[in-house]
């Protein structure tokens, strides 16, 4: 079987011309004695968007890989994939995240769920935790809400990954479930048995994204109860624990926090868990990597800076359909975005700084920024101008992606050794 790794890290890039910058923080992770398995991943709908295919995401990232040297093991995530898009991913992808967030609800086949409910009866009681004095408590009633809630959303996920292994043979890529974007966390308990279901449907998952509580909104921090998550994330560690004790399920199994770009204020509690527990990460850092970019344009002045006024302009007239896809994980009060006139008179400085996700700077704008993280769209309108731009000012930007990652990210999120 493919292997994950104990932590691993996807590494979004819209554009794909980052590959290198992206795995030079990895590299220099390694040198600071953690050992990260990159992941470039990015979805149908991105590709969609940008007009690229999932060739050129393996390409690029095949490339970078050549370029530093790279040794360790690397992969590239078919990004939230259903049963109708999986298909475009097979040549290029190694690592397929199954989202199956919207057959969650569903009820399931009467014969499913009997044989769930079969099969799951005698976890009724208390089911005690690893490495706690905590205990599940699960009711014949939470059983069956769980058999009726997630069953035909693993039952999904089943048919997608058994077609994915018909077409590239078992063994060949690694498999993540994603059940984050749905309204509500998972209880332990349903947690434990969507993983009793995954074992059912003998779906060999090496990483699982729950739903926790609080608003994960792209590009910003977390807005929540950081404690409540802490909570959370902890009992999901222990739950899986207990999960690939008693099913079938990879020993390498591990969490994985989706839109977990500069979450900042919940990287010290998993850090302190994944130290407190020993277990692995996977984490998704997606859309800032185009962040980056932005301000390393602006950052560059000249030419740099207007095309990166320009996307400001632009975005600001079609707020609505550019939100419009992303509104479940934005919070953008248009009342504090900058008019772009105003913009217009910026210089580099204040475009970076407004842009850049540093609380301790007095003109970083969170509606700003989370405006410009759902704008590709706009880039990807520019065509080349866009791409020979990323060309020109490719060292400023590169500096700018490095950093972001492993200072921010990397350092905060992972137990250094």
């Amino acid at each position: 079987m493919k292997n994950l790794g104990k932590y691993s890290m996807g590494i979004g890039d819209r554009f794909g011309h980052q590959a290198e910058a992206q795995l030079s923080a990895i590299i220099k992770a390694k040198e600071l004695g953690v050992d990260i398995t990159p992941v470039w991943n990015k979805s149908y709908r991105e590709h969609q968007i940008i007009h690229s295919q999932p060739s050129n995401t393996r390409f690029k990232a095949d490339e970078a890989v050549k370029r530093l040297n790279w040794k360790g093991n690397y992969f590239v995530d078919a990004d939230h994939i259903g049963m109708d898009t999986v298909e475009l991913f097979i040549d290029s992808s190694d690592f397929y995240t199954i989202d199956v967030a919207d057959s969650i609800g569903i009820s399931p086949e009467n014969d499913d769920l009997e044989k769930f409910l079969s099969e799951n009866k005698k976890f009724i009681g208390e089911l005690d935790l690893p490495n706690s004095s905590l205990k599940i408590i699960v009711t014949e009633k939470i059983l069956e809400n769980a058999g009726k809630k997630y069953l035909t959303a693993i039952k999904q996920a089943g048919k997608i990954y058994r077609k994915i292994e018909q077409l590239k043979g078992k063994g060949n890529f690694v498999t993540e479930v994603s059940m984050d974007e749905t309204d509500e966390p998972q209880s332990p308990s349903e947690f434990f048995f969507i993983l009793s279901a995954i074992a059912s449907e003998k779906i060999p998952v090496q990483t699982i994204a729950p739903k926790f509580s609080g608003r994960f909104n792209k590009g910003v921090d977390y807005v929540g109860d950081v404690e409540r998550f802490k909570k959370e994330f902890e009992l999901d560690l222990m739950v899986i624990a207990k999960a690939v004790e008693i099913f079938d399920l990879p020993k390498d199994l591990k969490l994985s926090v989706h839109s977990g770009s500069d979450k900042f204020s919940i990287y010290k509690p998993i850090k302190d868990a994944l130290k407190k527990f020993n277990e692995g990460l996977h984490i998704k850092t997606a859309g800032t990597t185009w962040l980056e970019e932005l301000i390393g344009l602006a950052a560059s002045e000249g030419d740099g800076l207007e095309m990166a006024k320009e996307i400001y302009s632009k975005a600001f007239e079609r707020f609505d359909e550019l939100c419009g896809p992303y509104k479940t994980v934005i919070d953008i009060d248009s009342k504090f975005l900058p008019l772009p006139d105003e913009v217009k008179g910026w210089n580099g400085a204040k475009f970076a700084q407004t842009l850049r996700h540093d609380l301790s700077n007095e003109n970083y704008n969170k509606h700003f920024r989370q405006m410009l993280h759902v704008s590709y769209k706009i880039a990807a309108e520019l065509g080349d101008r866009y791409i020979d731009a990323l060309i020109k000012y490719k060292e400023q930007i590169a500096v700018n992606v490095e950093e972001n990652i492993l200072e921010r990210h990397i350092k905060r999120i992972f137990p250094l050794e």
